[in-house]
């Protein structure tokens, strides 16, 4: 009711995805400064372009592809409570699968074996069909899921650390079989050639949509080829969050929930715990072959080694950081763990060259940095620096570490945490009670 937006007079409003008028508004006046932003209209645009520079659209677009891999990881681990390290697995299982359908090539009768003697793949006789998008994407998170189907029966039966020890082989295992098939894989180190995000119909030499290259979309507004990417890739995450949601709030999300607060009672009541385990499998490995998928295409090139452990724990980060089995926190975890190395990077990037300069900033450059023998500073700006001073992308590591340990002591629900708490208190404002 208006003016009464606690009052529910029916379930569908208590389980709405934004059942007041406030979250509606603010959810549509985000998407606006969202697309206002990415067209560079001057709303908002002020904070990425301070921190990230004008090419902040390539590490945001980046993001929301592992976004939607994130958002399985969640369904996984924070709704149904399995410990998974192997996220990376099924990213890779579902990006070549897409290039194996939709890669350049000329079927898969043109595999031809790894040069060993040259050090190199021919990329003109990989495999490949040439299939469009609307193809090998959904192919590429049903054979991951597929695959996770095919783990779970032996991953339900075990738990806690033992799984997490488990789907950790499923990481090295695909790292193996990378490095044993250069005809689908590509150079170990280098990797192949990705399907580009183009829609076609079927194999026609123009696409119905292109957005590997500036134009004018629809007819209707000019868009670089970031923004077409950024946009189309929006709107998918938009669907893969709207269709989590509505599986959390589902009764398979019920029982998914009741497993993993209880596993032994969820079963007593009638929940098999078994089925529920290999559909949370299933689901989670469906939204990592479509993030693995969408990854590597919009990347354009990918190795093998990308797809390793050190992947896996950035979902680890999004989790505890963001908020472990909701969405919002998921949300929020990816877009701190993905953009945080990039705000620190360029701002190391900006530091460096205020050192030359006087002033305040300038000192503190000075104090924060070293480039030489003669400098103290904890940052270095060599690339490769593994001892003391560290480089900024050892220091992420640093930082990454020490949040997950602040947030596991004093705010287990992550950033999602501390937002309930400031929403709860303006609530009761100015009451303390």
């Amino acid at each position: 009711m208006f003016r009464r937006p606690l009052l529910r007079t029916a379930y569908e409003q208590d389980a709405a995805i934004l059942p007041t008028y406030f979250q509606k508004v603010a959810m549509a006046l985000l998407l606006l400064a969202t697309v206002l932003t990415a067209l560079g209209a001057p709303v908002l645009g002020a904070i990425p372009e301070f921190f990230l520079g004008g090419t902040w659209l390539n590490p945001v677009t980046n993001m929301i592809t592992l976004g939607i891999a994130a958002l399985g990881f969640t369904i996984l681990v924070g709704v149904t409570g399995q410990v998974s390290i192997g996220h990376a697995f099924f990213m890779g299982v579902g990006a070549y699968m897409a290039v194996a359908l939709g890669g350049p090539g000329d079927g898969v009768t043109a595999c031809v074996p790894f040069h060993e003697e040259l050090g190199v793949l021919d990329q003109a006789g990989v495999c490949g069909l040439g299939l469009p998008m609307w193809i090998w994407l959904p192919a590429a998170g049903v054979a991951a899921a597929l695959v996770g189907m095919l783990v779970s029966p032996a991953a339900v039966r075990v738990r806690g650390l033992y799984l997490a020890i488990a789907t950790i082989g499923l990481v090295f295992i695909g790292l193996h079989l990378g490095r044993m098939l250069p005809e689908f894989a590509g150079d170990f180190e280098s990797g192949r050639t990705w399907p580009e995000l183009q829609l076609r119909f079927w194999k026609e030499e123009t696409p119905l949509v292109d957005m590997t290259s500036d134009g004018t979309w629809f007819g209707l507004i000019h868009l670089s080829e970031e923004q077409k990417q950024f946009f189309f890739l929006t709107a998918l995450f938009i669907l893969f969050a709207i269709a989590a949601k509505n599986i959390i709030r589902s009764r398979t999300g019920r029982a998914l929930a009741a497993i993993r607060d209880r596993d032994i009672a969820a079963e007593v009541m009638g929940v098999p715990e078994q089925k529920y385990k290999r559909i949370g499998f299933a689901i989670s490995s469906f939204y990592a072959g479509i993030g693995g998928a969408l990854f590597a295409s919009y990347n354009g090139r990918v190795a093998p080694v990308q797809w390793s452990l050190f992947l896996s724990v950035d979902f680890i980060a999004i989790l505890l950081i963001g908020g472990a089995g909701t969405i919002a926190g998921t949300i929020l975890g990816t877009i701190f763990v993905e953009l945080t190395p990039e705000v620190v990077k360029r701002f190391t990037e900006w530091l460096g060259d205020q050192v030359a300069g006087e002033g305040i900033v300038a000192s503190f450059a000075n104090l924060m940095l070293t480039s030489g023998s003669g400098d103290f500073g904890p940052i270095s700006l060599t690339p490769a620096s593994p001892g003391w001073p560290m480089s900024v992308f050892l220091w992420n590591f640093v930082i990454f570490g020490v949040l997950i340990v602040l947030f596991m002591i004093f705010e287990p629900l992550g950033l999602f945490g501390i937002w309930i708490r400031i929403r709860n208190y303006w609530k009761g404002w100015p009451f303390s009670y």
